[in-house]
């Protein structure tokens, strides 16, 4: 009977998941310590996050301190506006998330992709309704394969089975091998990106009057998703909105 074929596959499926958590221990994404389920945070890492809520600046996504109006933007999105129309980001990077990221990005966490997808669909719930498709921050070729993954793609994908939007990592490329802009201003960061990106034109077809969902791992002055938005844009895109795990929060003027 139907019922039976459904509790026979919650069954096996239950066996299953005790059986891996035999095999391999629920290890907390944050810490690494023992923890009871796959892929969540132990108590204290859970603590530590500061998850990213309104009131923030419509635009950029920035955190403010205290209400203050619908559809405030925050002063630098007033002085000037970025290249792009709307982020969101899921927690702040400070010293509690920056070894969650840090190792999801190069230690191989991979598990915690779906994870940390669930929390980016929470948190760019009206970004990802309005879009059309999903587009990572690609990485050049040869840090592809010196990492052997792109922590971008990985987010877009586990994002796209959630969503039910299309992913298309193709249809953005990294042109030229940037050096890190770990330690640049935000000038620097904009100069070291700059032309960057580019959407190969067999691709361009895919973007005509499309709204983009840009996705990466973190958020800092807004030069690489900038420079992102400027190639997507130029291809024919619609709207370009960004989504990211974490961003950067500094005092702001």
């Amino acid at each position: 009977m139907p019922g039976e074929d459904g509790g026979m596959a919650t069954r096996l499926a239950r066996v299953s998941i005790f059986a891996l958590n035999l095999l391999l221990p629920p290890r907390c994404l944050g810490c690494g310590r023992l923890i009871e389920e796959q892929g969540t945070l132990c108590a204290p890492c859970w603590k530590g996050l500061t998850f990213i809520a309104a009131p923030f600046c419509v635009r950029c996504g920035y955190p403010f301190e205290f209400e203050a109006g619908e559809e405030l933007l925050c002063p630098a999105c007033l002085r000037e506006p970025p290249g792009w129309d709307r982020a969101r980001s899921v927690f702040r990077y400070d010293d509690a998330s920056r070894g969650l990221i840090l190792a999801f990005k190069y230690a191989d966490r991979t598990d915690a992709a779906r994870t940390f997808a669930a929390w980016l669909l929470r948190a760019g719930r009206e970004l990802i309704e309005d879009a059309d498709l999903i587009v990572p921050v690609p990485l050049h070729w040869t840090r592809l394969f010196a990492r052997r993954y792109n922590q971008a793609a990985l987010l877009g994908s586990a994002l796209a089975k959630l969503s039910g939007k299309p992913m298309d990592p193709g249809v953005l490329v990294r042109k030229r091998r940037t050096p890190s802009q770990r330690g640049l201003d935000r000038n620097e960061r904009r100069s070291n990106v700059r032309k960057a990106f580019a959407v190969p034109a067999r691709q361009a077809g895919k973007l005509a009057d499309k709204g983009i969902v840009l996705i990466d791992d973190v958020l800092t002055t807004g030069a690489t998703a900038g420079s992102c938005a400027a190639a997507l844009l130029r291809a024919g895109a619609r709207s370009v909105d960004v989504l990211t795990l974490a961003r950067t929060v500094l005092p702001r003027s």
